[in-house]
């Protein structure tokens, strides 16, 4: 096995290869600002919400990156299914 800074290739992972900022903005334009802190409810989306506000603090607490991630699938999938249905 080999080791070092080269990652495996992931194919069934949809996060792989979406940064936290992309996860961050795309949410954004999806819910806005109010709808992310509302499914959220961390002060970095609620007042003075911003991107790099928001990287700062989800870079640093675990159960709110989850919390992220977690609500970005879930936006994929109801996007997904709404596209296949038209």
């Amino acid at each position: 096995m080999e080791r070092g800074g080269d990652n495996p290739p992931q194919p069934r992972n949809p996060l792989h290869g979406v940064t936290l900022e992309a996860m961050v903005a795309a949410l954004v334009e999806h819910h806005g600002w109010a709808g992310l802190g509302e499914r959220i409810p961390v002060r970095c989306f609620n007042i003075d919400p911003s991107v790099s506000s928001s990287l700062r603090f989800l870079r640093k607490t675990p159960w709110a990156r989850e919390k992220v991630e977690g609500l970005y699938l879930a936006t994929l999938r109801a996007q997904r299914r709404t596209s296949t249905r038209k």
